[in-house]
C-alpha cells in the first residue's frame, strides 16, 4: 500500500489524446462500415437525425437524446456565448424541441435573443449533428402534453428550483423540495409552473459529421428555411473536414 500511495502518477498527455475514426479503427471505435452520403438525406434532415439517435440508442450510449446547446447572452460587455447540455424532447420536420424554466440563463437568454445552436454527439459511433436557427415557445397545449409524461418529482423538482439562481445550501435547495412537496400532497395532477416550457429549435442549418479515418470525415449540411417543412425546398452541400 506504501508504494502505491509514494508512487508517482505519470502526467495526462492531453495533446496526445486522439481516436482514429472509420473503417478499420479497432473494435472500440469501429465506425459506419459506409460512408455518409447525400442519398441518404432524400427525405429530409429530421429521418435521418431520428435514425441516428435510434441507433445510438441501441449502441446503449447513455443519454442519446442529449444535446450540447448554445445561446448568446448580453452583458454589460457586449454578448457572450453560453453552453450547456440539455435533452432533446421532441422531433419533427418542424424542429427540435426542448424544455426548461424560462426564467433560467438559457431561458431568459433566449428570450432576449432567440437564435441557438445544439449539438448531438455520439463519439462510440464516430457521429454528430449540429442544429442551428431561430428559436420560439412551443404552445402551451405541447408543454402541457409533455409535462404530464414526466415523473413527479421531475415536477415537483420544476416548481422547487429557481433555475440558474445562487442558494444558500444544499440544505435550502432540499428545504424548497420538501415545501413543494408538502404544498402538493393530495394533488393528483400537478399543473405546470407558469415559468416552465419548451422551446422549438427552427432549423436554418443542419449539419451532419461522420468520423473518418487521417481526419479526413464526412460532413453534409442542409440549407433550410425555418419554418419550411418541404424536402424539395432544402439544399444539401458537402463540406472539406
Amino acid at each position: 500500500m506504501r508504494d502505491l500511495e509514494n508512487s508517482v502518477v505519470p502526467a495526462l498527455d492531453i495533446a496526445a489524446m486522439r481516436v482514429e475514426y472509420g473503417v478499420d479503427a479497432g473494435e472500440n471505435h469501429p465506425g459506419p462500415e459506409t460512408d455518409l452520403d447525400e442519398t441518404w438525406l432524400a427525405d429530409g434532415w429530421e429521418p435521418l437525425l431520428r435514425t441516428w439517435i435510434e441507433q445510438a440508442t441501441s449502441a446503449l450510449v447513455a443519454d442519446p437524446n442529449a444535446m450540447v446547446l448554445a445561446t448568446v447572452e448580453q452583458t454589460d460587455s457586449g454578448p457572450k456565448p453560453a453552453t450547456r447540455t440539455v435533452l432533446c424532447k421532441g422531433l419533427s420536420p418542424e424542429g427540435v424541441t426542448f424544455y426548461t424554466n424560462f426564467e433560467s440563463f438559457k431561458g431568459r437568454a433566449l428570450t432576449v435573443t432567440p437564435y441557438a445552436s445544439a449539438t448531438l454527439v455520439w463519439p462510440v459511433l464516430g457521429r454528430q449533428v449540429t442544429v442551428r436557427g431561430p428559436v420560439r415557445r412551443v404552445a402551451p397545449e405541447v408543454t402541457e402534453v409533455y409535462w404530464r409524461s414526466r415523473p413527479r418529482g421531475s415536477q415537483l423538482g420544476a416548481w422547487a428550483s429557481n433555475q440558474s439562481r445562487p442558494v444558500a445550501s444544499r440544505a435550502e435547495l432540499d428545504r424548497q423540495m420538501l415545501e413543494m412537496t408538502e404544498r402538493f400532497t393530495g394533488v393528483d395532477e400537478i399543473p405546470v409552473p407558469p415559468h416552465w416550457g419548451g422551446f422549438l429549435i427552427q432549423p436554418e442549418t443542419v449539419e451532419f459529421w461522420q468520423g473518418r479515418r487521417s481526419r479526413m470525415h464526412n460532413r453534409l449540411r442542409v440549407l433550410l428555411e425555418p419554418g419550411n417543412t418541404d424536402v424539395a425546398a432544402m439544399k444539401v452541400e458537402r463540406l472539406q473536414p
